[in-house]
């Protein structure tokens, strides 16, 4: 059931059931991040390995820091500048936080979303929400509430609509080691931003398996067609015959009909590429294609975030 209720989804969560939520981002699948049982429920829906751990959601920079064990200089000053906002902090957990939802980490994801629905949920919660995307693991993240029906709405009971995400890929995860910062995963804060804040940071790329922080597996976000990835003028030849897809960021090619496109940003915005992504490959989807063929974005801003969902649909 789609709807409006904050009632409605405060009742379910009280009782560690899941329930869809909007976030700036992309919608998540969220129970009672103190509550094993809800916590479980939401990897067997999505089918999620356990071993990928959960972001924590909360509704302010006080609660948050009830849920870490530290909280560094570093920290607080990202915090301070980009929450409520597209940002996860990766600290060292407070006892209170089950094993479960950190995949057995010592170190919690923690965020703030910046959704007024969201936000007014999760103050009138006196527990945090452990919501990663709300969609069957590895696939497309979902940016609308319909999203979230289409795949898992005989699974959930209510889904909490608060319209299109206005960012579209999911926050950026920083973390500390041994005094340096880390990003572990890019996204809707650019990297650009936060190193002008705090100065240099390591990035650090996707694993395989046993991830740092959520989010980190080579292959996710992938529809269901393959996806590869180079120029679409120079590949296009090699695929005559075939039902052909294309994603790229401001042109158009003359080779397709343009239901088969999808041209994230005619003017060139990033984040504009960022909030029509996950929809548009959603779209292509749908027209059963062969395969799709995706060009990267100018490695800046928003485009890193971009390119690095457009790599992992493609592994």
């Amino acid at each position: 059931m789609i709807g409006t209720a904050l009632s409605a989804a405060i009742e379910l969560l009280r009782r560690d059931e899941v329930v869809a939520v909007p976030t700036e981002t992309v919608y998540g699948l969220a129970g009672n991040a103190l509550s094993p049982r809800a916590v479980a429920s939401i990897f067997e829906i999505k089918n999620r390995p356990r071993f990928d751990p959960l972001i924590v959601h909360t509704s302010s920079v006080e609660r948050l820091s009830q849920y870490a064990a530290a909280f560094p200089a570093a920290a607080r000053r990202l915090a301070e500048q980009f929450m409520p906002g597209p940002l996860t902090l990766l600290l060292d957990k407070a006892a209170i936080i089950p094993d479960l939802v950190t995949a057995g980490s010592p170190r919690v994801a923690l965020r703030i979303p910046n959704h007024p629905l969201t936000l007014s949920l999760l103050q009138q919660l006196d527990f945090p929400l452990a919501a990663p995307s709300a969609n069957p693991f590895g696939y497309i993240s979902p940016t609308t509430a319909q999203h979230v029906a289409d795949q898992l709405g005989d699974q959930i009971p209510y889904i909490l609509d608060g319209g299109p995400c206005r960012v579209g890929v999911e926050s950026t995860i920083v973390g500390f080691e041994d005094g340096q910062t880390v990003i572990y995963r890019k996204g809707g804060v650019p990297v650009e931003e936060i190193t002008a804040l705090i100065g240099p940071v390591q990035v650090r790329e996707h694993s395989t398996s046993n991830p740092n922080a959520p989010g980190m597996l080579k292959s996710h976000y992938a529809p269901g067609a393959k996806v590869v990835i180079g120029n679409v003028e120079e590949l296009l030849p090699g695929y005559e015959g075939q039902r052909v897809g294309v994603i790229r960021f401001r042109k158009t090619t003359a080779k397709l009909p343009a239901e088969h496109q999808l041209i994230l940003s005619p003017q060139g915005d990033f984040a504009e590429a960022a909030r029509r992504l996950f929809a548009g490959m959603r779209q292509l989807d749908a027209l059963q294609l062969d395969i799709i063929l995706a060009e990267l974005l100018p490695e800046e801003g928003l485009g890193r975030a971009v390119n690095d969902r457009l790599r992992r649909a493609a592994a």
